[in-house]
């Protein structure tokens, strides 16, 4: 995100991705307008959250009219960079690291995964739906000569912390990490963690304690976790 972004509270950062992606499926329907309510019901967030959050960046809309979705899918798609490529490597081709490569953010045009990372030297040299997978040995070296900046770590705990360290010496501002460890980084890099365990355990501690809870808010909070 640019530098406008900065400004705003995480949690709503976090949810722009998930307007910006609602607001790309009703143009591509044809709808020129969107009220904050339709966007309540579509992205499961609370209307007075929406307009809140669009609050942060201005008169986004009019009183009575509801969103432009031409210009706010235009205003977004800047604020999220969407016409500038981030390149992403993934290290770990395990089960979940394939299933990222199968996927590779296909509905993202700003993001994808260029190259693959795995100790296995079977694995090493073969492709997957056309992106390579090298060796860990030339982690440092391929990272820095491609320029990557974001990293995505589907590695064995144990492993998570010394490969990190390895990150540190290019140029990788960003690391979205899938393990159970807690990773000691620099100022200079943010790491999102997705622990899968956790946030089923989440779920479950919910779904008993809270039956009654409102369906948005859950939902809500459960999207921005990370």
């Amino acid at each position: 995100m640019n530098e406008e972004t900065t400004k705003i509270p995480q949690a709503t950062a976090k949810r722009l991705p998930l307007y910006y992606r609602f607001l790309k499926n009703l143009h591509a329907s044809g709808k020129q307008r969107v009220s904050s309510a339709e966007l309540s019901e579509a992205v499961k967030v609370d209307s007075a959250t929406i307009r809140r959050d669009f609050s942060y960046f201005g008169a986004l809309g009019k009183k009575g009219y509801g969103y432009n979705v031409n210009y706010l899918l235009t205003f977004f798609r800047k604020t999220l960079d969407q016409d500038e490529l981030s390149k992403v490597a993934l290290i770990g081709v395990g089960n979940l690291g394939t299933a990222f490569l199968h996927y590779n953010f296909l509905k993202n045009n700003n993001t994808k995964i260029e190259m693959a990372f795995d100790v296995d030297k079977e694995k090493v040299g073969k492709e997957i739906c056309g992106i390579r997978i090298y060796d860990m040995d030339e982690l440092e070296e391929r990272l820095k000569q491609e320029d990557i900046t974001v990293a995505i770590l589907t590695v064995p705990a144990s492993a998570a912390q010394t490969i990190t360290d390895r990150i540190k010496k290019t140029n990788v501002k960003g690391i979205l990490n899938f393990t159970p460890a807690r990773l000691n980084v620099p100022p200079s890099i943010r790491v999102h963690h997705i622990d899968l365990a956790v946030e089923l355990q989440s779920l479950i501690y919910f779904l008993k304690n809270y039956p009654n809870d409102d369906t948005e808010n859950s939902q809500d909070k459960t999207n921005l976790n990370g």
